[in-house]
């Protein structure tokens, strides 16, 4: 029996991790199957490579020495599987959704590096897509990397990339209609209606703070099913408004754009790619997206939740290794 990549992949992981449960979650395999492929591995090699108790595991003396060479031989894999795909391939992006800045983002970076080559795909949460990002099926997503389910993945890197103010969506009928911009106190009334995020756990959360910090209420609808869908809930609204990014063309869909200020909400788009990914196109679009520089954090003028957390759990401006 030969060592085969798959189980040189498992051992290089638990042996990051010291534990099966954690590294069976980064490979998304169960337990059992990341120690049937480990045991395969030491059968093959014929020495035992992590000393097993009930509550621990620990490298031997033969798994300290097979570590390094494991990990040179699945990143001389990985690069040799880049490289007949390279020229070929384009990079794989999750744009969030149509509507949404990133789109724009990619379009413009493309746009100045004729290399990049984009496939799209829009998974709606951010949350959603790092499944796909840690398993490498996809180069980079965009979303906003705080309030997701669990502890950030240590193998993810993310920076801030764009911040982009956010206007309430309302129909020309609606009682802040004529109003040309609209303050904390004029939404206290009616508040703020949105469709149900579903799995975009960020966005809630970041509607859910929003709302918290301007002192009115929040309600969720339906998920929108498409952007008819998202407008036919804002035309329902007659006291509710609807929230959107600035950049979104109001025009021909019956509603009206107002900015919002005192504060001026800033919703912020990080990109996001796997530490370990060796890919040339993502180097040259990580190239392309600049890092955001936030506001002041006193500065009353504007809000954004997370503006002293930009730093939480990857480091921002880290480029993949």
């Amino acid at each position: 029996m030969d060592a085969d990549i798959s189980g040189m992949r498992a051992f290089v992981v638990t042996a990051e991790e010291l534990h099966f449960g954690r590294a069976g979650a980064r490979l998304f395999i169960t337990q059992q199957a990341l120690s049937k492929r480990i045991r395969r591995l030491e059968e093959a090699l014929g020495i035992a490579l992590f000393e097993r108790t009930t509550r621990s595991i620990e490298l031997t003396a033969a798994g300290r020495r097979f570590l390094p060479g494991a990990v040179a031989a699945v990143a001389a894999f990985d690069q040799a599987v880049e490289a007949v795909r390279a020229d070929g391939d384009p990079i794989r992006v999750d744009v969030y959704d149509e509507r949404f800045t990133p789109l724009r983002l990619v379009r413009e970076a493309s746009e100045r590096d004729p290399r990049l080559r984009v496939e799209l795909s829009m998974r709606q949460g951010l949350a959603v897509a790092l499944p796909a990002l840690r398993r490498q099926e996809i180069d980079a997503a965009f979303g906003r990397a705080h309030d997701l389910p669990g502890p950030w993945p240590e193998e993810l890197a993310h920076r801030l990339v764009h911040l982009e103010p956010l206007a309430a969506f309302v129909p020309e009928d609606h009682v802040l209609a004529g109003k040309s911009e609209l303050r904390p106190a004029d939404l206290r009334a009616g508040g703020i209606a949105m469709p149900d995020p579903a799995g975009a756990t960020e966005w809630r959360g970041y509607l859910e703070r929003l709302a918290a910090r301007l002192g009115v209420p929040l309600r969720f609808n339906a998920p929108a099913i498409g952007v008819r869908h998202l407008v036919e809930q804002f035309l329902r609204e007659k006291s509710a408004v609807g929230l959107g990014e600035m950049s979104i063309d109001a025009a021909g869909s019956g509603l009206r754009r107002i900015p919002i200020v005192e504060p001026v909400p800033l919703l912020p788009w990080s990109v996001v790619w796997h530490r370990r990914n060796p890919r040339p196109l993502l180097r040259a679009l990580l190239a392309q997206l600049r890092p955001a520089r936030p506001p002041d954090p006193a500065d009353p003028r504007h809000w954004l939740p997370e503006a002293g957390l930009l730093g939480h759990g990857t480091g921002n401006a880290r480029r993949p290794r």
